[in-house]
């Protein structure tokens, strides 16, 4: 859990989104994935931005583009590593259920090296930058276009679970997620995985299709 400094007076208010649907070579978004971007940027039109995240992949990077574009603000695109897609934590095999533990360590052993490696400090990093209370008098609303395992790591550290829970959270593409930081109080996740922007046809992309309702 985050704890607030005496300078920490303002609340924040974090939209968290996944890229829309990629392409098979994760070169940048299906026309799909640019629909489910779009109509995301019209939901949330009004909001008053003062920044939009994402990580240096395309299909995140567009994906933000797109949403900016039907935004009625303005707010500037910052383009950053914490962002991006890596693993932010791996677990010892005692944190996991013995049933599933040697599994889940397999497949994880499977990622890129540079994404197991890095993660752990990128995900510290990410806490730091886009989590928490702000100094100022005023609210501040900002949206994070991120990927699968660092919107299921920042929901576990709002609900303060313990680490290795970060396993087993889906987000569909282009489903919004959002997460108050109030001073003084724990962050409260407002909802989470929010699809009613979407037609029926473009939700429940990119998770596993066992888990689809």
């Amino acid at each position: 859990m985050i704890t607030p400094t005496t300078d920490e007076t303002s609340t924040r208010h974090l939209y968290v989104t996944r890229h829309g649907e990629a392409t098979p070579d994760e070169s940048g978004l299906t026309p799909g994935g640019r629909r489910q971007a779009a109509l995301l940027g019209e939901r949330l039109r009004g909001i008053p931005f003062a920044a939009i995240h994402h990580g240096p992949l395309p299909r995140a990077e567009q994906t933000a583009t797109l949403i900016s574009e039907a935004l009625d603000s303005n707010p500037p695109l910052i383009r950053s590593a914490p962002a991006g897609d890596y693993i932010p934590y791996i677990p010892h095999k005692e944190e996991l259920p013995r049933e599933t533990a040697d599994a889940t360590l397999e497949r994880l052993a499977q990622f890129p090296e540079a994404e197991r490696e890095n993660g752990p400090a990128l995900a510290a990093e990410a806490l730091s930058r886009f989590t928490g209370p702000l100094p100022g008098d005023e609210p501040r609303h900002e949206l994070l276009v991120t990927h699968n395992f660092l919107t299921a790591w920042l929901v576990r550290a709002a609900l303060d679970a313990p680490p290795a829970r970060w396993l087993g959270l889906n987000h569909c593409n282009a489903a919004l997620t959002v997460i108050r930081y109030t001073p003084g109080r724990p962050a409260s996740l407002v909802f989470y995985n929010d699809m009613r922007h979407l037609p029926e046809e473009l939700r429940w992309t990119g998770i596993p299709p066992e888990l689809r309702a």
